[in-house]
């Protein structure tokens, strides 16, 4: 008999699990909250070769994935390139590579309007009751539900985002709304500005609906500010006075708090930033949190991408390692044959120290943001930071390292 996943979350880990079981001979059915198909979230991803590999394994391609740079660069409050890095990567969007993996979903598998409400497991299976009264059953729950994860909090409520101590700022411009001067400078490369409790990243990704054309492309606006919990919690409420946990629906942030983040940045930032940011019609924060949950794996049920861990932007591998949850996933249950328990176990196994590691370096590249950190480095940067961000920013050679260690040690 043919197994069968039921997929909580219908964002780009579950869309990957849900391609890469059907792929070993299961049934997967995926369940999504909203009522809406997902589009508009997020901005700006950086691929990885894992990444890229596992949208080949999936069936999802990585053709027209999204805008190759070959630098980076570091400004100094000029626009002066005071660092510069050979590094070559493929810049995408998180709507691009939602879309690749929602377009190999099999008619009628792709499930909107289907809150979680709670679920019951015993060594046959799991129920899924959703709010609509709907009740689904399978072999297996894999929870894509993210970093507020309903099926986490039921299993482990005492686990719960950490906050970090600074927020980040996003938006994207158009590439066609950059002057001259500005897009010559940003354009192309990837771009940096540090200063204590700041650090300012921009890229480019494509345009709308994936236009890859000179002129029709954006560019993705990243600032990381340091703000303290009380002020945190200033620009978490909203007009009508209401505060919003965790974090604040961007058409709720109020005017003020916009307006002061741009007047904050004519004091330091980058002229080239700076006038990027200039164009900037709408702009939104997200408090930056750690999250770090003890298993994966609970009886049958397995949590995977953010549901799991949570690290860091910095690092840039929130979707990639998602995207491996799944496949680690996908090949521990087919390696397992119909031993369902021993094969999330083996995930678990392969995959939760990675989570680890993606939250450990995630708070080693944040840590001169602090405000500790922040106070330490009152004179500016120094080389070493400056160099190890250049290098280590939304790169994943921690995690190939960690593997050669891995095999030194086998070899033994």
């Amino acid at each position: 008999m043919i197994k069968r996943a039921i997929v909580v979350g219908g964002s780009i880990s579950g869309l990957f699990a849900a391609a890469l079981l059907r792929r070993k001979g299961w049934q997967a059915d995926v369940f999504e909250r909203v009522d809406v198909e997902l589009k508009g979230r997020g901005a700006g991803i950086v691929s990885h070769p894992e990444l890229l590999d596992i949208l080949d394994e999936s069936g999802a391609g990585t053709t027209d994935l999204g805008v190759h740079v070959s630098d980076r660069v570091l400004f100094d409050r000029e626009g002066n390139v005071i660092k510069h890095r050979h590094f070559p990567q493929i810049l995408t969007s998180w709507d691009r590579l939602q879309n690749l993996a929602r377009r190999v979903q099999p008619e009628g598998t792709y499930h909107l309007n289907h809150n979680l409400v709670g679920f019951e497991q015993d060594a046959n299976g799991v129920a899924v009751r959703f709010e609509n009264g709907r009740i689904e059953k399978g072999d297996m729950l894999v929870a894509a539900d993210g970093f507020r994860s309903i099926v986490r909090n039921i299993l482990v409520p005492q686990v719960q985002p950490l906050y970090a101590g600074y927020v980040i700022w996003r938006s994207v411009v158009e590439e066609a709304d950059l002057d001259p001067a500005t897009h010559a400078a940003v354009f192309e490369k990837f771009a940096f500005f540090l200063e204590p409790g700041h650090e300012v990243v921009g890229y480019p990704i494509a345009g709308q609906n994936n236009d890859l054309r000179p002129g029709k492309r954006r560019y993705n606006f990243v600032w990381y500010r340091t703000i303290n919990e009380k002020r945190l919690e200033d620009m978490l409420t909203d007009a009508t006075g209401r505060m919003h946990a965790i974090s604040i629906p961007p058409p709720l942030v109020r005017p003020d708090v916009v307006q002061e983040m741009r007047n904050k940045a004519e004091t330091f930032m980058a002229k080239p930033l700076l006038s990027v940011l200039h164009t900037v019609k709408s702009a939104f924060f997200t408090p930056i949190y750690d999250l770090a949950s003890p298993s994966m794996a609970f009886g049958r049920i397995a949590l995977i991408g953010d549901a799991a861990f949570v690290g860091r932007p910095h690092v840039g591998l929130g979707v990639t390692k998602g995207a491996a949850d799944a496949k680690a996933l996908a090949d521990a249950i087919a390696s397992s044959g119909d031993d369902v328990d021993g094969g999330l176990r083996a995930f678990e196994e392969k995959r939760r120290p990675i989570g680890d590691l993606v939250v450990a370096k995630g708070r080693e590249l944040g840590a001169f943001l602090d405000e500790k950190g922040a106070r330490g480095h009152a004179n500016g940067i120094d080389e070493h930071h400056q160099d190890e961000l250049l290098r280590e920013t939304a790169a994943d050679s921690f995690l190939h390292q960690r593997t050669a260690r891995e095999e030194a040690q086998d070899g033994v």
